[in-house]
């Protein structure tokens, strides 16, 4: 199923907003051509220029490419790409004339840096991210815990003293705790031996070195083999799970973690699938889950077409061997959800067809029904006054 028909077959109101990006994030994002964006970055749009550098799927070496650019804009997310800027376009960019290009610059500085990160430390603004990632001496990672500031985002600091960790790890405050607990180095005794709580919606996304990692074999075995909630909610994030750990998340029975993997890895179990559509029906999860390649097809309407519940009634519609009579039996279903998706199906008899096209609830399903004839679509986008 193409990502066109995915979008189709999603419920109305988990469509995708249009004015916004959005892809199917099981789908690989093929980045354009360095000299594709350069043209682009030129475009007289603004709007056009703003989305080519908001986009989260530029290569590093054409971000590199606009440290000297004209556009302070472009300069300032060539920070993105610091890791291979050349020392001078370092320089330049932490020494440019714009305030917000030299401070995205000094974000990515601190890191190694203590005596930028004491400079950011200055602007409360950005107190918690410098503190978070930022490069600390000694005296002031001891002036921090003693202030209390932003203690938890203080509490990932990778430069912190291990002793520093160590009083944090018992620290009153739950947050802070459950911080160091997801700390890297700590070893899987020491970790589960600190006293956190995850919440139940907690979905582990502030797990920096896992999130980073997403493509990392040994991050990922670290991440997914652990006893903490978080850091198995954060694994199942990637659609690189070798197999035996796609097992091991799957018997997890945590709802977090199933309907990750529903969304981000293409050889989720049927069973996980099931689960979350049957938790989160109407949902985007539950539509990801629904949408699968994996997801059952076969048995569906021998199972479901009479189930009490409209969103077990709509799967009916997904069995290759559900008949026409069925498809349109379906089409009068009480679930307005199900209706629309008999009415998309090219086995609704061509009668019912065409009087689902002027149903409003249903005309758009009607509409893009591959089955309805051609001259029925240049008759629908007449009524629409779009020209074919």
């Amino acid at each position: 199923m193409s990502n066109a028909q995915l979008i189709q077959a999603r419920p109305a109101h988990l469509q995708p907003n249009h004015n916004t990006e959005w892809h199917d994030p099981r789908t690989a994002v093929v980045p354009l051509p360095d000299d594709v964006c350069a043209r682009l970055l030129d475009d007289p749009d603004p709007s056009v220029r703003a989305a080519l550098l908001d986009s989260p799927h530029l290569v590093p070496s054409f971000l590199a490419s606009l440290a000297m650019h004209h556009d302070s804009a472009a300069r300032r997310n060539a920070a993105r790409a610091w890791e291979i800027l050349t020392p001078g376009e370092r320089s330049a960019l932490l020494a440019d004339p714009d305030p917000e290009v030299r401070r995205a610059a000094a974000l990515w500085e601190c890191r190694r840096d203590a005596r930028v990160t004491a400079e950011l430390l200055h602007d409360p603004t950005y107190a918690a991210e410098v503190l978070r990632q930022g490069l600390l001496h000694r005296a002031d990672a001891e002036r921090r815990v003693a202030e209390r500031a932003h203690l938890a985002a203080l509490a990932e600091n990778p430069s912190l003293p291990a002793d520093l960790v160590e009083r944090l790890a018992v620290d009153p405050d739950e947050a802070v705790r459950l911080a160091v607990s997801l700390r890297p180095e700590l070893d899987e005794a020491r970790r589960m031996a600190i006293d956190f709580t995850v919440g139940d919606l907690d979905r582990g996304d502030g797990v920096r070195w896992v999130r980073d990692g997403l493509a990392d074999p040994d991050v990922l075995r670290r991440a997914a083999t652990s006893a903490h909630p978080l850091l198995q909610r954060a694994a199942a994030r990637s659609s690189h799970l070798p197999p035996d750990l796609l097992r091991l998340l799957a018997r997890t029975e945590d709802p977090v973690v199933e309907n990750r993997l529903g969304i981000h890895h293409p050889d989720t179990p049927e069973e996980v699938l099931m689960r979350v559509y049957a938790r989160l029906g109407g949902t985007f999860s539950a539509w990801m889950a629904e949408t699968h390649p994996r997801f059952p097809r076969k048995g569906l309407a021998a199972r479901y077409a009479h189930h009490p519940d409209g969103k077990y009634r709509r799967l009916a519609v997904r069995d290759p061997a559900a008949t026409p009579a069925l498809i349109e039996q379906l089409s009068h279903d009480p679930e307005v959800w199900t209706r629309q998706a008999a009415a998309g199906d090219p086995r609704l008899p061509l009668r019912r067809l065409h009087q689902a096209l002027h149903v409003p609830e249903l005309a758009s399903s009607a509409g893009a029904n591959p089955a309805l004839p051609e001259e029925e679509m240049a008759a629908v986008l007449d009524r629409a006054c779009i020209s074919a």
